[in-house]
């Protein structure tokens, strides 16, 4: 699951912290090596070439392919940089989005008013928005349609808990 929950041992610190990242099928040593695989699957048919003046005339296009195949798989990564935090306090919810187009946003709340929706006629299937402090925002959008449905029943469990816990009289 491409999303964790954590708890700080501060005292003033959250009660609860949620950590949402895109999923990464290929990591970045299997890049590596798809990428050194492919140069030498590609490479296997100019054996019988060597020393025509037809390789001269085909490199540059597998080069080309090669190069493309890199840039394409470097920008998916750079795209896919989006680390979602959410920390709850008894009294305040933060919600910040670390992404490399949009930059740094940021959106606080009373978690006592703030109501997490999932829509199902949203951009995506199941997308969860949490809403407060007048505004509406999107949570983990990244995500698969399973991953948000899980997502939006542990919000909502998390935020019971927090609720409970505030309401409960100190002895």
């Amino acid at each position: 699951m491409p999303y964790e929950w954590t708890t700080p041992d501060a005292p003033d610190g959250p009660r609860a912290e949620l950590h949402l990242w895109p999923y990464r099928s290929l990591l970045r040593r299997d890049f590596v090596i798809f990428i050194s695989l492919t140069g030498a699957l590609v490479l296997v048919p100019l054996l019988a070439v060597i020393g025509s003046p037809v390789l001269w005339g085909i490199l540059p296009f597998i080069l080309l392919m090669l190069t493309g195949v890199w840039w394409g798989l470097s920008r998916s990564y750079r795209d896919g940089e989006i680390v979602e935090e959410l920390r709850l306090w008894s009294d305040r919810m933060e919600l910040d989005r670390h992404d490399r187009k949009t930059g740094h946003r940021n959106w606080a709340a009373n978690p006592y008013w703030v109501q997490v929706r999932m829509h199902q006629d949203g951009p995506v299937p199941n997308y969860v928005t949490l809403k407060g402090a007048g505004r509406e925002v999107e949570l983990g959008a990244f995500l698969s349609e399973e991953e948000r449905a899980t997502l939006f029943d542990d919000l909502q469990i998390r935020l019971a808990q927090l609720s409970a816990m505030t309401m409960r009289p100190d002895p």
